[in-house]
């Protein structure tokens, strides 16, 4: 599947649902119930929304392993905290691959400790691409119609898993946001690559916090106090992040 590329234009539909694309969000090797779809509506025709984190962002592939190797690498994972924390306000199904676990090991334990139970659907890989089957499936069953949907990634590493989940997700018509203050790569010059040749091929690379409140939408729903209080909270962390992660 690597190595499709398209542009994606698509109509959602309303079920709004964030998928963590976790390349070492990995729970005891188990995988664990998806929540219900969120009632959150963004405006009259929302997509479901999927955030991706890998550690090879989308909270691809965050795993111990990978702590002396990535470049920036703590920024990546409060990034990816901030994000988890806001799926669990709005109630948006966090999504997980490892890689290889049996040989990488399991995810940071920060992430872990961030997600509550029973909020986590865990898959283990070797390919690089998050995009194997089982994923698939459980994506599709969030969106039974076989509607498009929005996916954000964060993770590591840049070039190499992001680059392919994300090519990968356009070729199949769906809306990837790659969350720029998330992602990185053991190679720091590798992300500016990427992000460039993904910007191209039609991904939009932004910021978490941009991203977070285009979720949302409108300042009147419900869980808008929360994302907002969060966001205040942790407002050092994300300027650290940003300023050092959003340079090209």
């Amino acid at each position: 599947m690597a190595g499709k590329t398209s542009k994606s234009n698509c109509s959602f539909s309303f079920s709004t649902i964030l998928y963590c694309f976790v390349y070492t969000f990995h729970q005891n090797g188990t995988t664990s119930e998806i929540p219900e779809s969120s009632s959150l509506v963004r405006h009259s025709t929302p997509p479901p929304i999927y955030l991706i984190l890998t550690t090879d962002n989308s909270i691809c592939d965050i795993q111990e392993k990978f702590r002396p190797a990535i470049h920036e690498y703590p920024k990546v994972i409060s990034t990816a905290q901030k994000l988890i924390r806001a799926c669990t306000t709005l109630r948006i199904p966090i999504y997980a691959t490892t890689q290889s676990s049996s040989r990488l090991g399991p995810i940071c334990s920060e992430l872990t400790a961030a997600t509550p139970n029973n909020f986590l659907f865990t898959i283990d890989k070797t390919a690089f691409s998050m995009l194997v089957p089982d994923l698939q499936f459980a994506m599709q069953s969030n969106s039974p119609n076989n509607e498009p949907y929005q996916v954000a990634i964060v993770g590591i590493e840049t070039h190499i898993c992001v680059t392919q989940t994300a090519l990968d997700l356009l070729s199949e018509g769906h809306r990837v946001y790659v969350l720029m203050d998330g992602v990185s790569s053991c190679n720091a010059g590798e992300r500016a690559v990427a992000l460039e040749r993904l910007r191209a091929e039609g991904a939009i690379v932004t910021s978490s916090e941009g991203w977070l409140y285009e979720c949302m939408g409108d300042a009147g729903i419900p869980e808008f106090k929360t994302i907002a209080g969060l966001v205040k909270e942790t407002k050092e962390s994300t300027k650290d992040a940003v300023q050092t992660l959003c340079k090209m």
